[in-house]
C-alpha cells in the first residue's frame, strides 16, 4: 500500500478535508459532553473549559509538536505554536460573530478570564524576551526558558484556584440571564437520559478521534505545503496552525452555540496556556540545542500579535459592554483585523 507520500494533490486535499470533518464533528460533541458533565457534577465551566476541553482539542498539536522537533524542524515547530496563539484567539472572534447574543465578552460573571489573560500575556512577554536575548542551555540542549514557561501552567491554575476562592468582585450591567436559558433551551430537548459512564466514555471516544485526525490533518498539511513550495515558518503559521486549530474551533462554537460562553473564552485562553507549556517537551524532544534559540523574525512577530489580540480581550472583559459591531463585539473585530493583518506581515516577511 503506497504511504501518505505517494498521493497526489488532490488526495491530500482529500485526506485533510475527511479529516477536518471528523475533527468538527466530534469537538462538537465533546462540548456537549463537557457541558453536560459540568452541570452534573456541578463543575464551573471556566475550569471544564480550561482543563477539560483545552487539554483534549491540543492533543494534534501535542503531536505535530513533538514530531516535527523529532525530525530537526525549529521553525515549522515555532510557526505551529506561536502562531496557533493568534489563530486560536481569533477562534472567539467568530464565535462572536456566528454564535452568540450580544459581544461576547460581556458574558462573563468572574473576573478569572481576565486574570488568566493578564497572566498569559505576562507569559508569552517572557517567551518574547527570550526569543530576543537566547535561551540558556542547562543540557542536554534544554533551556531554562522552555523549562520556566511549562513551568507557568500549573502556577497559572493554582492562582486562579486561590483567585476564584477569595475574590469577592461583582460585574454589573451584564446581559440577562434569561438569553442564555433561552438559548440553552432547544439544547437540552435534543439531550438524552444518557448515563454519567455514558457521557465519560463519549468524552474519551471524541478525544480518541481527535487526537487521530489530528494527526492526519498536521501530516497532509505538511505534505500539502512541501509539494507547493511554501517556507516550513510560513506553514507552521497559517496552514498547519490552521489545520491544528479546527478542535478548538468546532469546540469553541458548539460551546457558544449552547450558551456556555465562559466554557468557551476559558478553552481558547488555556490552549494558549498549554502551548507555551508544550515547549519543554519540543525542547527535549529537539536535538540541536535549545529550540528557543531557532525562533525567527516570523516567530517573533507571531508572539507580539499573541499578546496584542489577547489585550484586546482583556479590555473587552474589564469595559463588560463593549460596543457592538454586525452582531459582533468591537474587541472581536479588532482582533480579526490584527490576525489578518499578521498574516500579511509574515507572508511579506517571507
Amino acid at each position: 500500500m503506497p504511504g501518505p507520500d505517494a498521493l497526489p494533490v488532490y488526495g491530500l486535499a482529500a485526506v485533510f478535508a475527511a479529516a477536518a470533518l471528523v475533527v468538527w464533528l466530534a469537538g462538537t460533541r465533546l462540548a456537549m459532553a463537557g457541558d453536560e458533565l459540568a452541570e452534573r457534577y456541578g463543575l464551573a465551566k471556566e475550569f471544564v473549559g480550561l482543563l477539560f476541553l483545552a487539554t483534549v482539542t491540543e492533543l494534534p498539536e501535542i503531536v505535530t509538536t513533538v514530531t516535527a522537533a523529532q525530525v530537526g524542524n525549529a521553525q515549522l515547530v515555532l510557526g505551529n505554536m506561536f502562531g496557533g496563539i493568534t489563530m486560536q484567539t481569533a477562534i472567539l472572534a467568530a464565535a462572536d460573530i456566528f454564535a452568540v447574543r450580544y459581544a461576547l465578552t460581556s458574558w462573563p460573571r468572574k473576573p478569572n478570564h481576565a486574570l488568566l489573560a493578564v497572566l498569559l500575556i505576562a507569559l508569552l512577554s517572557v517567551l518574547l524576551c527570550v526569543t530576543f536575548l537566547g535561551d540558556l542551555d542547562l543540557g542536554p540542549g534544554i533551556g531554562l526558558g522552555a523549562i520556566l514557561l511549562a513551568a507557568g501552567f500549573p502556577l497559572v491554575i493554582y492562582l486562579l484556584r486561590v483567585f476564584d476562592r477569595k475574590t469577592t468582585w461583582a460585574p454589573v450591567d451584564l446581559p440577562g440571564e434569561q438569553e442564555r436559558h433561552k438559548t440553552l433551551r432547544a439544547h437540552l430537548r435534543a439531550k438524552d437520559a444518557a448515563s454519567n459512564r455514558v457521557l465519560l466514555l463519549r468524552s474519551a471516544v471524541c478525544s480518541l478521534l481527535i487526537l487521530a485526525a489530528g494527526a492526519a490533518l498536521a501530516l497532509s498539511a505538511d505534505l500539502l505545503a512541501e509539494r507547493t513550495q511554501l517556507g516550513a515558518s510560513f506553514v507552521g503559521v497559517t496552514l498547519l496552525a490552521a489545520a491544528t486549530s479546527l478542535p478548538e474551533l468546532s469546540t469553541t462554537l458548539a460551546a457558544a452555540r449552547i450558551g456556555a460562553y465562559t466554557m468557551a473564552i476559558s478553552n481558547i485562553f488555556g490552549s494558549n496556556l498549554i502551548m507555551l507549556a508544550l515547549l519543554l517537551p519540543a525542547d527535549i524532544a529537539f536535538r540541536g540545542g535549545p529550540i528557543l534559540d531557532h525562533a525567527t523574525t516570523g516567530a517573533q512577530l507571531s508572539i507580539a500579535t499573541g499578546i496584542l489580540v489577547t489585550a484586546i480581550y482583556v479590555a473587552g472583559l474589564l469595559i463588560r459592554r463593549t460596543p457592538r459591531i454586525l452582531g459582533a463585539g468591537l474587541d472581536s473585530w479588532l482582533v480579526l483585523v490584527v490576525y489578518f493583518g499578521s498574516i500579511a506581515a509574515l507572508y511579506r516577511i517571507g
